[in-house]
């Protein structure tokens, strides 16, 4: 019974303690049964290059931010509940090492750990915490995962038209292929429910097409890769940017520390799961 009461105080003090790190703007994550697995800091692939970014597991959802005063506070919170994971294993890249991939509903993203041994006890830990959730909880895994956007640096050229990206001419990005595109060939926008069920987001073209297509029930139109051939009788909207917060305004920061894993006793330790069913002593 003293373990048991030690272990939810201990638990309810570090969970309000990562909810008090991102302000009064932060969503409520205190719940009965929710427990904190473990946190660290990993770095993730944006339109800026690889930015460090604070991550807490919990037995039933992923949690991450920015860095802002050298740890001790956070801002542009993001939960994304297990079910809605789905992980992917991947080389070494040009611009970070031990990295994978995260595919959600919403947004898929690169991160990358600060060695192999710690991307493979987050890949683990999130893995078993996802299945355990989906299993105890009864829920069903999500399998619509958006697209993976390609690095701006990846293209010199629009991969629809081949103008050549300028200060002026900008890169965007197609929310349905994740095609690196100029401006003119993405002034369309479609609702991708997966995404948000009733906000259009920016698509170029040749996915606005056949996106049109699929509602009409026709089979979908290929088209022609050089989107600025296509017809332009379709209505379009404001060419405002559509990026996420978290993706706006990085702050820059020290390198990446361990990350630390709750175990038994409650102490931050490099790889130790918390309990082998993630729940509190008996």
């Amino acid at each position: 019974m003293t373990d048991q009461l030690a272990f939810t105080q201990e638990n309810r003090v570090r969970i309000q303690a990562v909810e008090s790190s991102f302000g009064p703007s932060s969503k409520s994550l205190s719940r009965a049964g929710r427990v904190l697995v473990g946190e660290g800091r990993l770095m993730k692939l944006s339109r800026k290059g690889p930015q460090p970014k604070v991550f807490f597991l919990f037995n039933d959802m992923l949690v991450y931010g920015s860095i802002i005063l050298h740890g001790r506070w956070h801002k542009k919170q993001q939960v994304i509940p297990l079910e809605h994971i789905q992980l992917e294993d991947l080389e070494d890249g040009l611009r970070m090492k031990n990295q994978w991939l995260i595919r959600t509903p919403r947004k898929s993203f690169y991160v990358g750990a600060a060695s192999h041994e710690e991307k493979r006890a987050w890949i683990e830990h999130i893995e078993d915490c996802r299945a355990r959730w989906v299993r105890n909880a009864g829920l069903q895994p999500r399998s619509d995962f958006a697209t993976t956007w390609i690095p701006d640096h990846a293209s010199a050229i629009c991969m629809r038209c081949s103008d050549r990206f300028t200060v002026t001419q900008r890169r965007h990005h197609c929310r349905h292929c994740g095609f690196v595109v100029c401006g003119s060939c993405s002034k369309k926008r479609a609702v991708i429910r997966h995404i948000h069920p009733v906000k259009p987001v920016r698509v170029c073209r040749l996915c606005h097409a056949g996106l049109l297509a699929q509602e009409e029930g026709q089979p979908r139109v290929r088209g022609d890769s050089d989107a600025k051939n296509g017809s332009d009788d379709d209505v379009t909207v404001p060419d405002d940017e559509a990026y996420s917060d978290e993706d706006e305004g990085e702050e820059s920061m020290d390198a990446h520390a361990p990350n630390r894993w709750l175990d038994s006793q409650m102490n931050w330790s490099p790889y130790v799961y918390l309990k082998p069913d993630h729940q509190v002593p008996h």
